[in-house]
Parts: C-alpha cells; sequence; structure tokens
C-alpha cells in the first residue's frame, strides 16, 4: 500500500514516517485488545506500508500492547503490515528476575520494537539511564529497534532546561552505541508535560527541540547518521493536531498514547493528511 510522496520535500523524505500507539496499561481482556487491533487496522488508508518494504513514501505504523496480549494483536496486525512492540525489557537474558520479561523473549513472539527510557517507566518505575542504556543495547542486539523516549518535566520545561535534559539523557542513554547501531534508533520526544495534562506543545515549538535532537545526534554520530534517525513526537497527540506536527521537516511520527485506544482516532492520526 502506498501513496506518492508530496512535492518540495527536502532530506526528510528520505526517513520513512512512523507512527506508534502505546497502549500502556489497556486494555481489560485480550478479546478487547483484538477487538482495537481489528478496528483500527480496517481504517488504515493506503498510505501505510512495512518497515520490510522501506518506503519513504508511504508510513510505518506500529503497535506496543501490554506483554500478556502481544501474539494475539500481533496476529491481527500482521495481516495490515503493521509492526509489533514491547511497552519495556530487561535487560538480562534469563536467570532469576521474578517477573521481567527478556529481548530474546520478545523477539520470539514477533517485536521488532521496544520502548526504552518512557517517562513513565522513569518516574514510575525508577529505571534511571544506567538501566536504560543497557535496555537500549540488548535491544539493539538481538536485532531489534529501540524507540528511545527523552524529554522534559514542567518544572525543567518552566527553567529552559529543555536542551540540556534532552541532551544529557542522550548522552547517557546511548553510551557505547556505534554510528553503525544508531542507525536502527528511533527516538521519540516526549515533554512530559504535555501527556496528558491538556497542555499543548506546538508544532513551530516542537520542531525547534526536535531540530535540537538531531543537531545533538549529529555530534554524537555523525551528519549523515543523524539525518537517517527519525524523530517522533509524543505528548496528547490528537487528530487535530497530528497534520501540524507531521509537516515539520523533523518530525518524522508520532507516539501516542491515549488516542491510540480509540480506533478512529489512531487510524485519523495514521492517516494524516500530507501536506
Amino acid at each position: 500500500m502506498y501513496v506518492k510522496p508530496s512535492l518540495g520535500l527536502s532530506l526528510f523524505a528520505s526517513r520513512q514516517p512512523i507512527m506508534a500507539g502505546n497502549w500502556k496499561l489497556n486494555p481489560s481482556t485480550v478479546n478487547e485488545a483484538i477487538g482495537l487491533a481489528s478496528g483500527f487496522t480496517t481504517l488504515l488508508d493506503d498510505s501505510v506500508c512495512s518497515l520490510d518494504e522501506e518506503e519513504s513514501s508511504c508510513t510505518e505504523v506500529v503497535c506496543f500492547p501490554p506483554f500478556p496480549f502481544i501474539s494475539d494483536v500481533s496476529a491481527v496486525l500482521g495481516e495490515f503490515g503493521v509492526s509489533i512492540g514491547a511497552q519495556s525489557v530487561f535487560f538480562q537474558d534469563k536467570g532469576a528476575f521474578t517477573g521481567a520479561v527478556s529481548a530474546s523473549m520478545l523477539k520470539s513472539v514477533g517485536c521488532s520494537y521496544v520502548l526504552c527510557g518512557h517517562s513513565e517507566r522513569r518516574s514510575v518505575f525508577m529505571d534511571d539511564d544506567k538501566k536504560i542504556n543497557k535496555k537500549v543495547k540488548k535491544v539493539l542486539d538481538l536485532g531489534m529497534r529501540p524507540v528511545l523516549c527523552i524529554g522534559e518535566t514542567k518544572e525543567e520545561y518552566d527553567m529552559n532546561c529543555c536542551q540540556e535534559v534532552c541532551a544529557l539523557q542522550l548522552a547517557k542513554d546511548l553510551q557505547g552505541i556505534t554510528r553503525k547501531e544508531a542507525g536502527r534508533l528511533v527516538i521519540a520526544y516526549e515533554p512530559v508535560w504535555a501527556i496528558g495534562t491538556g497542555l499543548v506543545c506546538e508544532a513551530a515549538e516542537a520542531q525547534k527541540v526536535h531540530v535540537f535532537i538531531r543537531s545533538f545526534l549529529a555530534k554524537m554520530f555523525g551528519d549523515e547518521v543523524a539525518e537517517s534517525i527519525r524523530i517522533q513526537y509524543g505528548g496528547s497527540v490528537t487528530p487535530d493536531s497530528v497534520d501540524s506536527l507531521m509537516a515539520q521537516p523533523d518530525i518524522d511520527g508520532c507516539l501516542v498514547g491515549g488516542a491510540s485506544l480509540v480506533a478512529e482516532k489512531f487510524a485519523r492520526i495514521c492517516n494524516y493528511e500530507r501536506l
């Protein structure tokens, strides 16, 4: 399924857009999860394709359901070229780690992506940068793609520390990652103050942060690699805000929370208007 690329695209035309739905601790049952996956996939238009097709003219879509639902949801998504991912991972391969899930387990049930460093993992489950770095490395070692989430809190935003926070998280979370490995990264900029709060990060403001993130990645891995890395925006993305966000040259997709739990809303986000 393809659409022709819009005219006037610049360097970002070579980066395939990526839309992702993070279901978090939702829904309640496997049947509800299957229903949600079935509901939004049937509403996707011809602009959606899988990463395997490597087409910058179409959009890759990824879903991150809770661990128990991954296999069942993957069976539905696979028919529509939608990728499956996990919301977190433990960095050990095996052992006495009750409640943990390893990267090899995730890969064996079809996961292509893993979220690393989501703000809720940082704040609720106390994932620090050292742990996040180990997770990113383990995901890469197993041949999957980490979606590294970074972003500032409301207090840090009010102190004008956005760039400093993003730079520090990138430096720590990507420590020891090679240039070759970096090309398989996805970065998700999530201003914590805009997640489920009703506060809005305007598209132009988000674009400025994405430009800074890409420039910092260039310092770490070189211009060519930085230009290839897809950077998503996450923070109360809605059908009403997605078009203006995706019109920005350095915003390569969205990481969607609440709206991904409503089939019609998430499908509309994935089917965003290409300007």
